[in-house]
């Protein structure tokens, strides 16, 4: 009885705060229903927690005899961290297919330095023996974006689209991308433009492109947003880029910013049939930045594979202070420095034995796709850094040669040729204790991430060992989030 009255009364708290128009407020309120929901014993707690992931199959140990040069698109997305982080918060472990470690690992900006000589990137590597295997090392690349100063950035040219469809209908959903798309509206210039775009039933233009120096008319258009009805994305996408392709900036930042829980239903809806859709959409110097929300029918598939096909970012958004890293913080991420970022490694088989990439399973290509020009592949942006590791069986002889040849090749924004960055991978191995705190950090978000995906590589991987690594390698940190990482691993009950 005690039970059921308390599932009514959260019930009541969350259909009081979903009608109220506090977006600023906290975001959990679907969590709280859904926890209620678990704790009452409802029968139909599965049927309302029922989310799209896609669940790759682990990369392998790979022998360098047999196959020496592995090829990866990079991947700057950092969605799959901020999903994991809203079921640790509800007491829950996110499912393995949710689970994307490279994306781990790239929400989080690492202490790399900056390119030189005209490069829009710069490279850096490391090897230091594997925490959860001593019989195995890891080699970690890192990436780093060219910074544009601010007061260098390229005038913007937004589309904002933004599903207004009945699934919508919470604070965790539609009310959070509002608070969201206002703290964006401050950060633009007088000279950016800005157009608003819903789709629920239909696709309709909520506000025609406007110059940034309106910010009150463009807040006044984000406030009348209201939820109901069916969803026509395809409708949406299509409105909001013939938008952006109106108000083209040459030599701009033009971007389409969706914002949804990936309920598509109305017009093509497949996740096949979106991705074919942004593919042709993309040819048109247009990004696309997809922006998560909600529970219980999050489309988590669908959003990151069109922002991989978009030119694109994809990024979920769990409460307020993940609208100030996306938004405020990170902002930088949304003007382009290097695309169809590619990564080619040769290993040495005088060096290494075997390898295995950690994460990056949705991004393989072909390795003749490396100079091939007309391969898409993943966009970096201003300051922003890439992490890659992967797990290494080295050889028993004894030389001082190269583990690997770190190849890396993009497009600056403008460009239709690609061009090649090349870095040796050497030097000394070292104690996972004695390495630089880029290293000890990315191993122990890695390690969680093998934890989280149920991997059958990770080890001794533990909470205690992935709190050892983080004892030391939190001191650069200019927004917090690695100190949050640390509590969130404190709290969670492995």
């Amino acid at each position: 009885m005690k039970t059921k009255l308390f599932f009514a009364a959260v019930l009541i708290l969350f259909l009081f705060n979903a009608c109220t128009e506090d977006e600023t407020s906290d975001v959990r309120y679907n969590e709280m229903y859904l926890a209620a929901l678990m704790d009452s014993g409802q029968d139909n707690y599965e049927d309302s927690y029922r989310e799209n992931y896609n669940d790759y199959e682990e990369n392998p140990f790979i022998k360098v005899s047999d196959q020496p040069v592995s090829t990866f698109s990079v991947d700057a997305d950092g969605g799959s961290y901020a999903n994991m982080r809203r079921f640790l918060y509800l007491g829950q472990t996110p499912p393995k297919a949710s689970v994307r470690i490279e994306e781990y690992l790239n929400y989080f900006t690492f202490d790399y330095a900056g390119p030189t000589n005209g490069e829009n990137v710069s490279l850096n590597s490391e090897i230091a023996s594997c925490p959860w295997n001593t019989d195995h090392y890891l080699m970690r690349l890192g990436m780093k974006g060219k910074t544009i100063p601010e007061n260098e950035l390229p005038n913007s040219n937004y589309v904002f689209l933004i599903d207004v469809s009945g699934s919508m209908n919470s604070p965790e959903k539609l009310g959070i991308l509002k608070s969201g798309f206002k703290t964006m509206t401050d950060n633009l210039k007088d000279q950016d433009k800005i157009a608003i775009v819903t789709y629920a039933g239909e696709a309709g233009v909520l506000l025609p492109s406007t110059y940034g120096d309106e910010k009150d008319k463009i807040k006044e258009a984000i406030n009348k947003l209201g939820a109901g009805g069916s969803t026509a994305g395809a409708a949406g996408i299509l409105t909001a880029y013939d938008i952006a392709e109106e108000n083209f900036i040459q030599d701009g930042n033009n971007r389409v910013i969706l914002g949804s829980d990936g309920d598509f239903n109305v017009g093509p809806s497949s996740t096949d049939e979106l991705v074919e859709l942004i593919e042709e959409k993309r040819e048109s110097g247009i990004y696309l930045t997809v922006l998560g929300v909600g529970s219980g029918n999050l489309n988590d598939h669908m959003m990151e594979q069109i922002a991989n096909k978009g030119n694109g970012n994809y990024e979920y958004i769990d409460n307020a202070n993940q609208i100030q890293k996306v938004f405020t913080h990170e902002f930088g991420k949304f003007f382009t420095v290097a695309k169809d970022s590619k990564i080619q490694l040769t290993f040495n088989e005088n060096r290494v034995d075997s390898y295995r990439l950690i994460g990056y399973e949705n991004r393989s290509l072909e390795n003749e796709d490396f100079e091939n020009d007309s391969t898409d592949a993943g966009e970096i942006g201003s300051s922003q850094t890439i992490t890659a590791l992967y797990e290494l069986v080295l050889t028993d002889g004894t030389t001082n040669e190269k583990f690997a040849q770190f190849d890396f090749r993009y497009k600056k924004p403008n460009a239709s040729e690609s061009q090649l960055i090349k870095h040796e991978v050497n030097g000394t191995t070292l104690d996972i204790a004695a390495s630089s705190e880029n290293m000890k950090f990315a191993a122990a978000v890695g390690g969680l991430g093998l934890i989280m995906k149920q991997s059958e590589y990770k080890g001794t991987a533990s909470k205690e060992l992935v709190l050892d690594l983080l004892e030391n390698s939190v001191s650069f940190d200019p927004f917090g989030y690695r100190h949050e990482f640390v509590e969130l691993v404190s709290d969670w009950h492995e």
